[in-house]
């Protein structure tokens, strides 16, 4: 509201149409002073012939009294030796001269004479300059009493600008001639009524519109106030809530169903406590089967100490210290696992991805699995485009741990003498890599839940404790981070018996640059672009 009041408020220095007007009222005053004075030096002059011309009184008297009201104004007419000769306002009766004095505007209402009342309060001295001279009228006035009169005495025009009870007089006086003789000088003086009164209607429109602006912007201001500032404060609040309270109950209010910026982000606060509380589920699951996890070996690791004391003979101690080594290893990966799978989303936040070409990761792998005879009798084979080398933007160390936990995972469960197949390829944007094997299959009912942290589904030979159950919990979340997806799925025959297991890991292809053209050589240097090339 601070703009349209400021804007109300300079209404009432507007000193240049003032001004305008002024000049304008003072122009016609001198325009009405001179047909008055033409009208004198024509019709109420005395010319003998042989003497020069004078101004007869009576002639005078009758021409302004009935020349003055149609102009509107007030005409007073001074001899050549500056005394008055007649005056509109004075009119001759039988007995005595009357004097005619304008009324002001009747007063209609109490509220419109209030309103006015204020309004000349306001603008009598915006409108009345201080430094202007105050009008004294005197019972008998001379030439010598105006300096616009002396002035059109000697030949000349004037005006003059004078102050009457807080309101403007105006005045104007021409010399009263007759063939290049000035036998007197008419003036013709004017309120600044008008003046006000076009004023207080221009003021008087703005501020109408002032009000109507007003208005809108009271309108606008509440509606903005109820559609934006209060669902903002609501959506603060219960922030607020989400933050001090200890339970799901506070929940951010809905707003999204109003298609625009609120709403994005009451959909955004939303879908941020709904991925905090999720993450809060998420440590707390974690934390219980991390404390479900350690207690196993735990337990086992402390019924063997306190058993190992009370035995005496060797074979059973050599037993007992057996178990409490393979304890202490279990609980040696468990907790390298859990400190891996714990600092993966701060390490994936921070760290820079760089373009990492899978085919040749797959290739390197496949030989360090054949080199160091991890794969034992499995044959792996690698089918892929060799011309593609399958990039992808990520981070190579957690890329290589996805594959080597899938192939490590695939070996496990390879019988002797079969294949494991590494299939690596472009479908769209993405770059797919397969690793099946021909082992017994994945049960159909925990196609999900290999994923699950410390889940174990392990072939029977293979020795209790082994494995910690994340790796392939960690290969989801690391595939995840960088866009991509890992899902399981069991390698079907033609009778749709299950020939093995198959997983599949989907990651958004890097994008391909074309080749940079070659350099040609500079026509004036051709040895120097020679040399570059």
């Amino acid at each position: 509201m601070v703009a349209p009041v400021l804007l109300v408020g300079g209404l009432f220095y507007l000193d240049r149409y003032k001004n305008e007007l002024i000049a304008a009222e003072l122009e016609s005053l001198r325009i009405r002073a001179e047909m008055v004075a033409a009208a004198l030096g024509e019709g109420a002059v005395i010319d003998s012939g042989f003497a020069l011309a004078e101004l007869s009184p009576q002639m005078a008297r009758q021409m302004v009294r009935r020349l003055s009201p149609p102009a509107r104004v007030r005409a007073r007419l001074f001899s050549q030796q500056g005394v008055e000769l007649a005056d509109s306002r004075l009119l001759l009766s039988a007995s005595m001269m009357i004097q005619v004095e304008d009324l002001p505007d009747p007063e209609r209402g109490w509220f419109a004479t209030t309103f006015r009342r204020i309004y000349d309060f306001i603008t009598d001295s915006h409108l009345v300059d201080d430094h202007l001279p105050v009008y004294h009228e005197r019972s008998r006035p001379l030439a010598s009493d105006y300096n616009e009169v002396t002035q059109a005495l000697a030949g000349d025009p004037a005006w003059a600008i004078r102050t009457r009870n807080h309101r403007l007089l105006l005045s104007t006086a021409v010399p009263v001639q007759r063939y290049k003789q000035v036998l007197g000088a008419v003036m013709v003086s004017s309120s600044g009524d008008d003046i006000a009164k076009s004023l207080f209607k221009v003021r008087l429109t703005i501020f109408q519109a002032f009000a109507f602006a007003l208005v809108i912007t009271i309108t606008l201001s509440l509606y903005l106030a109820g559609t934006i500032a209060r669902p903002i404060r609501r959506l603060a609040a219960a922030a607020e809530r989400v933050r001090r309270g200890h339970g799901r109950h506070p929940s951010i209010p809905d707003l999204t169903r109003r298609h625009d910026e609120i709403g994005e982000l009451s959909g955004a606060l939303r879908d941020m406590t709904e991925a905090l509380w999720q993450r809060m589920d998420a440590i707390e699951a974690f934390a219980a089967d991390v404390a479900h996890e350690i207690k196993n070996p735990l337990t086992s690791l402390r019924s063997a100490v306190e058993t190992v004391s009370r035995v005496t003979d060797p074979e059973q101690q050599r037993k007992l210290m057996a178990i409490i080594q393979d304890d202490v290893g279990r609980l040696d990966r468990l907790i390298s696992d859990i400190s891996d799978a714990s600092r993966i989303d701060a390490e994936l936040s921070r760290a820079e991805t760089a373009p990492v070409e899978m085919l040749g990761m797959l290739q390197a792998l496949a030989e360090v699995y054949r080199d160091t005879g991890a794969a034992e009798s499995v044959n792996i084979v690698i089918e892929a485009t060799p011309d593609d080398p399958l990039e992808v933007m990520g981070i190579e160390s957690r890329l290589v741990q996805i594959l080597r936990n899938l192939i490590s995972n695939a070996l496990s469960f390879s019988p002797p003498e079969s294949t494991l197949s590494l299939r690596a390829g472009r479908e769209g944007r993405w770059v797919v890599i397969r690793v099946e094997d021909q082992g017994p299959g994945i049960p159909e009912n925990k196609l999900e839940a290999i994923f699950d942290r410390f889940y174990s589904e392990r072939p029977k030979a293979e020795k209790f404790g082994t494995h910690s159950g994340l790796g392939l919990s960690i290969s989801k979340q690391i595939a995840e981070a960088h866009g991509g997806a890992l899902r399981a799925a069991n390698r079907l025959g033609p009778d749709g018996s299950v020939e093995g297991a198959s997983f599949t890991l989907r990651l958004p292809a890097a994008e391909i640059k074309p080749p940079a053209a070659p350099e040609r050589p500079s026509p004036k240097n051709p040895d120097r672009a020679s040399a570059k090339k």
